[in-house]
């Protein structure tokens, strides 16, 4: 990094120059490559059973409840995407109990103030995606997605470029996210 911006460099190599620059995305090869994905349907292995018994900010959780928790994704669509998990390794809506439905509700509505209060979103998309076929990354256990949008946060990026950039470290959301919900209480 230069005072001007970031130092940009030349590759010999890479085909025809042209005009555009590289933004190399690494960390994306986890996810492409199923990294951490679980093997089976079992708790064992499974990263949102495994990863409560962490430190809340190594695990990047936000919230626990007495049924679920808020934990921001680690692969996220857009800086505060996060997720309301219920403890139990459950993998269909239909099999919640009535508190876990409750509270997952309710996170995911306090996950909305909070994150409009963090981050000043224009809007969300929220969403499950009930077994593999239905783009469950981690079919075996129910989760919710919270992903906060803003005008113009859709680019050629994802499109052509199969790339999200994100302006911001997981680390530093989750700093800013936590505390907005620490102030909720």
């Amino acid at each position: 990094m230069t005072a001007d911006g970031p130092e940009l460099v030349e590759q010999d190599g890479i085909g025809v120059h042209d005009a555009l620059q590289r933004l190399w995305t690494p960390h994306r090869m986890a996810y492409i490559r199923g990294e951490n994905k679980p093997v089976d349907e079992q708790p064992h292995g499974c990263p949102f059973c495994e990863l409560v018994r962490l430190p809340d900010a190594d695990a990047l959780i936000l919230a626990r409840g007495e049924q679920v928790y808020a934990v921001l994704n680690l692969y996220p669509y857009n800086p505060g995407h996060l997720m309301v998990v219920p403890y139990r390794h459950v993998a269909d809506y239909t099999e919640l109990t009535a508190a876990e439905t409750v509270e997952l509700a309710e996170f995911t509505q306090r996950a909305m103030r909070v994150v409009r209060r963090a981050a000043a979103p224009h809007g969300f998309n929220l969403g499950m995606n009930q077994g593999a076929v239905a783009g469950a990354g981690i079919a075996a256990h129910l989760h919710q997605h919270l992903v906060p949008r803003w005008g113009g946060d859709s680019n050629f990026m994802p499109v052509i470029g199969q790339t999200k950039v994100l302006p911001q470290l997981l680390a530093e959301t989750r700093e800013l996210i936590a505390a907005a919900w620490a102030e909720t209480d």
